[in-house]
């Protein structure tokens, strides 16, 4: 009996590109990260404006539609993030695709390290394995793309 092929992204750790102490760091501190940043979006209340969440952080409100007239290129992600860990997945991706776009890859990405510090898996051999240069070009295009559909959508 011959055992089943593995896919590619559940090696063991031990077999890992980098040291298993140093893939469960960098595991622990992705997972901990996206379980910290999901906490405080859960509690706080997307603004319904679209923009303007991350005053509930303490941050001062954005000053580019004051100086400009115009959202600035990342007006909403805070707010996008916060519907998405409520649940509003739509309303997320409506509000600032870019935004949605990060917050859920950051949601798998703690997901995933979770599942590698649990099962004994190498977490880092399935982030070099990724496309990079492709994802950081879809993201570029996304994050203005996202800038353009917000200052279409922007009521102040």
């Amino acid at each position: 009996m011959t055992a089943a092929p593995r896919a590619s992204w559940t090696i063991p750790v031990a077999d890992g590109p980098v040291s298993a102490v140093a893939d469960r760091l960098v595991a622990l501190v992705v997972a901990a990260a996206a379980v910290v940043l999901t906490w405080k979006l859960a509690g706080v209340a997307p603004d319904r404006r679209g923009h303007g969440t991350h005053e509930q952080f303490g941050m001062a409100p954005c000053g580019w539609p004051e100086v400009y007239g115009i959202p600035c290129p990342t007006c909403g992600c805070t707010t996008a993030s916060a519907q998405l860990v409520h649940g509003d997945v739509v309303g997320a991706f409506v509000t600032q695709p870019f935004g949605a776009a990060v917050a859920a890859l950051g949601l798998m990405a703690g997901a995933h390290a979770l599942g590698c510090l649990l099962r004994g898996r190498s977490f880092v051999d399935a982030l070099v394995r990724l496309p990079f240069w492709r994802l950081v070009a879809g993201m570029f295009a996304l994050f203005w793309g996202a800038w353009g559909y917000k200052y279409w959508t922007w009521t102040a």
